[in-house]
């Protein structure tokens, strides 16, 4: 059932009348309230009996959350990432079964997969929305030991007052919180940090492996001084509140050198924060590392010896172009070589390389800095991305008169990069005769090795794959069933699937006719380019990743 569905069914239960589902269906949409919240704010419905009449409909019974504790021995039956990962809380246990309350009581396929996780049965009851989403924070929130610790001593020290000051953001509890956040992030190799102030909450949310965790969330009047400790950690402008900031901290967290990329933003109530973690000592910056199949690597280690021409790297955001593109750089960053990038901004600072940070604020932009490289007597020139027609057309200027270029596009695939120059306003023969080849790549969880499990596959999973049971034969597939190294998740990790677009005559031909992508793409396949699915499959049959990642990312 969806929101819609289950509105009908009031309806004709003549509980509310068929005349208000939309405007009901419209506000849980476009306010992401509850259901519950907005029958109750528009005098249609009782919030307790909307969840009994849910209850009722779902053939299972109302759970009564308010001050409720659980036994810890739930906690250890329900981990912490697949208690996060579907938004579910343990509130019984009588030796078999589990019974749970979801954030999304609709969402069937989150009992089904911890029915399948945990191998044993689990019965769904039904809690009211805001009792289930905090008791999440407060007892599946990671790191909640020791930075619940210091929340406490920040609530005794600090009043609602003293809070409010610029002075609070150098207090002595206040800079502890925000160093263990730091450091539990880094432990946990999270890419990203993300400090968000709400209306009634605060919450810091770190990424690990592509995926949201929230940590535990300190009092939502303890907001300003430790976004205020953030921006002055990144040399920021702490009383500037109304306009977006960029800055950076470097610093050493757990031991290790860590460069965090600082980025505010106003908004309704409050500045959202977010801190990029560029860990050096966790970044492996060489095309061997990457785990790229045999073929990619050789074409890539042959391509970036060219003495000229235009090689792309395309995927969306967070796909891992930019570190792609720094292994390249990374073989060819020789003595005899004369190497430059323009970024926005500079990622990771590299020995014998000319780096370059785009400035738009002030008119240095791509186009301009490439300008200007061309004056500088480069062998090999990067652009972290190629945002418009001048950029696009200075780049095929710099590749036609004997420099290799390196670039990435925002493609949803390889052959997409050509039409995507094309749409900009770049004339094809122009393409053809520059561009030598185009990678396409995306990031995807890697199953826990710890934890790695065989199973079989239902058929309906193979037709979503685009395979039948007799073409895989005796092929394994692997799930991670969960563990303390991957934190209950089943991953640890990630790793690219590639596809990779080699643009030989026949492809030039049909640049030159402003063939469409898709045919591109039929003709690159046919001269054997394997699709980023396909690099998916090998990954999953390899045991390094697990289905669900090859459909969500391919």
């Amino acid at each position: 059932m969806n929101h819609f569905q289950v509105l009908e069914l009031l309806a004709e239960q003549q509980l509310i009348s068929e005349d208000v589902i939309e405007d009901v269906a419209f506000e849980v949409t476009q306010s992401g309230r509850s259901i519950a919240k907005v029958l109750e704010r528009q005098g249609l419905m009782a919030e307790d009996q909307f969840y009994a009449t849910l209850a009722q409909m779902l053939g299972t019974e109302v759970v009564d959350l308010d001050g409720f504790e659980p036994d810890p021995t739930l906690l250890d039956i329900l981990p912490i990432g697949m208690a996060q990962l579907h938004r579910a809380f343990p509130v019984g246990w009588d030796g078999h079964c589990l019974q749970v309350v979801l954030e999304d009581p609709l969402n069937h396929q989150a009992i089904e997969d911890l029915r399948f996780g945990l191998g044993v049965e689990i019965h769904m009851m039904v809690g009211a929305l805001d009792h289930v989403t905090e008791l999440l924070r407060h007892h599946y929130s990671r790191g909640s030991g020791e930075l619940k610790d210091v929340l406490a001593e920040m609530g005794t020290e600090l009043d609602e007052a003293q809070a409010a000051s610029d002075a609070a953001a150098n207090a002595a509890p206040i800079i502890r919180y925000v160093d263990l956040v730091l450091q539990q992030a880094v432990r946990d190799r999270a890419s990203d940090i993300h400090f968000e102030p709400f209306e009634h909450d605060f919450k810091i949310r770190y990424r690990v492996d592509g995926a949201l965790y929230e940590m535990a969330p300190p009092p939502r009047h303890l907001a300003g001084p430790v976004l205020s400790r953030v921006k002055v950690m990144a040399n920021l402008n702490i009383a500037e509140r109304r306009l977006p900031q960029d800055g950076r901290i470097q610093r050493e967290v757990g031991g290790r050198q860590v460069d965090l990329r600082v980025s505010t933003l106003p908004t309704q109530f409050g500045e959202s924060v977010v801190l990029r973690v560029l860990d050096r000592s966790s970044v492996n910056l060489s095309l061997e590392a990457l785990g790229m199949p045999t073929n990619i690597y050789e074409y890539l280690m042959k391509t970036v010896e060219l003495p000229n021409g235009i090689f792309i790297v395309t995927g969306p955001t967070g796909s891992g172009k930019t570190t792609t593109l720094y292994a390249c750089l990374d073989k060819i960053n020789t003595i005899d070589a004369k190497v430059l990038t323009a970024e926005d901004p500079v990622e990771f600072d590299i020995d014998g390389i000319l780096q370059v940070p785009v400035n738009e604020a002030i008119g240095l932009t791509f186009a301009k800095v490439l300008k200007a490289f061309l004056r500088q007597d480069p062998d090999r020139i990067m652009i972290g991305e190629t945002r418009d027609q001048e950029t696009a057309q200075i780049a095929i200027q710099a590749s036609l008169t004997g420099h290799l270029v390196l670039t990435t596009l925002h493609t949803n695939d390889a052959p997409g990069a050509v039409t995507r120059l094309i749409d900009m306003g770049v004339e094809p023969f122009m393409i053809s005769a520059s561009l030598e080849g185009v990678l396409g790549q995306r990031l995807i969880r890697k199953v826990c090795q710890q934890c790695l499990t065989a199973y079989e596959p239902t058929e309906a999973v193979l037709n979503q794959l685009g395979l039948s049971p007799h073409e895989i034969g005796d092929k394994c597939f692997y799930y991670g069933s969960g563990c303390a190294t991957c934190n209950s998740t089943g991953y640890r990790g990630r790793k690219g699937i590639y596809e990779l677009l080699d643009v030989t005559e026949p492809l030039r031909e049909l640049i030159n006719q402003r063939a469409p992508g898709i045919v591109l793409k039929q003709k690159a396949i046919e001269l054997g380019m394997s699709t980023l699915r396909e690099d998916g499959l090998r990954c999953i049959f390899g045991g390094e990743t697990s289905i669900e990642e090859v459909l969500k990312y391919t």
